[in-house]
């Protein structure tokens, strides 16, 4: 900041001249001292120099209602709403919304440091503060094939970047607690920064070590016991409420029954859908949540805000004060945190249901696209061979990514699987070297009927994925995605019924965000009405099938994986 700029916020601070905008008249909620001070606000340029009596070139009447800082979420990966940062920037500003601190890792295991890159230049002009953490875990195990590996030695260079804040979570918490020099060295590169963690159930001395490595925050607890433990460890809990992941009402009314402090916790969502922030909100409806389980409503605005922006060491953000930036929401309701307007930076850009800025959505970086390389597939590819008709089985749970292993009795002919109503067939194909590596697996409760519903969306790696009850409809599906270079599909007696193309990385649509969620649920119902499971999201559950760190049993481009044994299997049981 120069001299001059200094001076003149100086200047309106003490009056000497009119500030840019004033709000006047706000209950404003000061997150410091947890209270509601009546006053003005006045802004100079993008920053707030003074609370008080002050009037401006622009002025804003807020006739008494609340203003509070513009919200943080603190953990979310954009490429899972599947559009870019400028229509993710129109789908959250609405809601209140003005920071996010990204992880890239879904994009980064597609295309590495290219698909970091493309998030930064994409996000670097927004109306909104895009932050990220580096990924730590490309790939996020050794059990399937991805599109790239982030050694320390390739990170380093990002560095550099003001806008990546610290090293995304660390999965991998075996390789932290075992001292694995690879993984040491990435944790070693940003030890003057935040480290993420992503550790589910870990506990103990375990806990201890993976803390004493330097990681700082966890999204992953569910139980208030982990909560606490993490607490008094000095770790921050991010409170996650997505549209899968919903922690929030268990945390908080196990801390207030407790009466523990909620100083160093943060809200985040992980992983929210488009048509889930439509309808409910974003970092919004946690604070919502939150109120509605008891929780004093600035206590609540103070974890969307303040809480955040001090975990992640953002000096000017997360607060109404002076030398802080002017990003604001003014609600006409506290308590049920209806936004009115929201301003970034001193401009209003969200008012009365209407957004008031240009957001460009041109694509420049061609880096990130055409990204699926498959060789030719046929059916004799996708032969499961059994020794008999006893196998062993992924069973789905319903409302659950959680599997279950079975052996069941299946339809075997010629010593081939034979695929019915009962028992799919999934298939892993790795998509990004045209390797030709193909893991089967058997599926039951997943119901599929006359067709296949195939992703490029295949959680860490994103693989091609494909279920279905014939071979045929499986191949037809493959071929669609490839033809658009990734997506989404639905095939059903030999005729493509919907595809929404993904063409950067695969994982994002390069359309808007209407259009992403609109041809969602279309295909969604076009899904369910092939038989599938309705207590089962078809592509949700499809893109989790090859992740091989959920229980119990997975499958990936490298084989059927047992995730409690750690170690491939064989579908026939003899």
């Amino acid at each position: 900041m120069s001299v001059k700029m200094k001076q003149k916020r100086i200047n309106v601070a003490i009056k000497k001249e009119k500030a840019d905008l004033v709000i006047k008249n706000a209950n404003i909620i000061n997150v410091f001292t947890k209270e509601i001070v009546q006053g003005d606000i006045a802004i100079c340029m993008d920053q707030i120099v003074g609370i008080g009596n002050y009037s401006g070139i622009n002025e804003i009447d807020a006739k008494g209602k609340y203003v509070c800082p513009g919200l943080i979420d603190s953990h979310v990966h954009i490429e899972s709403t599947m559009v870019t940062p400028s229509e993710f920037a129109k789908a959250v500003l609405p809601h209140g919304t003005t920071t996010i601190i990204a992880d890239p890792h879904e994009i980064a295991n597609v295309c590495g440091v290219n698909g970091i890159n493309f998030m930064l230049n994409q996000s670097k002009s927004l109306p909104l503060n895009v932050y990220f953490m580096m990924p730590s875990c490309v790939p996020s195990t050794p059990f399937e094939n991805n599109g790239a590996d982030l050694s320390a030695e390739l990170i380093e260079p990002l560095l550099s970047n003001d806008r990546i804040l610290g090293l995304g979570e660390v999965m991998d918490y075996p390789s932290v607690i075992n001292g694995s020099e690879s993984m040491l060295k990435k944790i070693d590169l940003f030890d003057n920064k935040i480290i993420d963690g992503h550790a589910p159930y870990l506990s103990g001395k375990e806990l201890n070590a993976y803390r004493v490595a330097g990681v700082m925050t966890d999204h992953e607890c569910s139980t208030i016991e982990e909560v606490v433990e993490h607490l008094r460890l000095g770790m921050y809990v991010q409170i996650r409420e997505g549209s899968a992941a919903k922690n929030l009402e268990n945390i908080v009314k196990g801390l207030l029954e407790k009466s523990i402090e909620f100083n160093r916790c943060i809200f985040c969502t992980d992983d929210k859908h488009l048509e889930d922030i439509r309808k409910e909100g974003h970092i919004s409806y946690n604070i919502k949540k939150a109120i509605s389980c008891g929780v004093d409503p600035i206590e609540a605005i103070c974890m969307g805000t303040i809480n955040a922006a001090q975990c992640y060491k953002l000096k000017r953000l997360g607060a109404i004060a002076p030398g802080y930036s002017a990003d604001l929401i003014i609600l006409n309701s506290l308590e049920d945190f209806n936004v009115n307007k929201v301003l970034y930076r001193g401009n209003v850009v969200y008012e009365n249901g209407v957004l008031c800025t240009e957001i460009s959505s041109k694509i420049d970086d061609r880096n990130v696209f055409n990204t699926v390389r498959i060789p030719n597939i046929t059916v004799e590819d996708l032969k499961i061979n059994m020794k008999n008709n006893t196998a062993t089985v992924i069973k789905l749970k319903s409302n659950e990514l959680i599997t279950k292993k079975e052996t069941a009795e299946v339809k075997v002919e010629n010593g081939v699987f034979i695929q019915d109503e009962y028992f799919s067939k999934v298939a892993v194909i790795e998509r990004h070297k045209s390797t030709k590596n193909i893991g089967l697996g058997i599926v039951s409760n997943f119901n599929i009927r006359n067709g296949a519903i195939a992703s490029t969306v295949a959680h860490d790696s994103h693989n091609l994925i494909v279920i279905g009850d014939n071979d045929d409809d499986m191949i037809l599906a493959i071929e669609e995605l490839k033809r658009v270079n990734g997506g989404y599909t639905v095939i059903s007696r030999g005729k493509v019924v919907g595809t929404l193309e993904l063409p950067i990385a695969g994982l994002i649509s390069n359309n808007t965000a209407e259009y992403v969620e609109q041809t969602l649920n279309s295909m969604i119902e076009e899904a369910f009405k092939l038989g599938i499971n309705r207590k089962i999201e078809p592509f949700i559950t499809l893109s989790f099938l090859a992740l091989p760190v959920i229980p119990e049993i997975r499958v990936t481009d490298q084989g059927l994986f047992d995730v409690m044994e750690f170690k491939f299997i064989k579908c026939s049981n003899n």
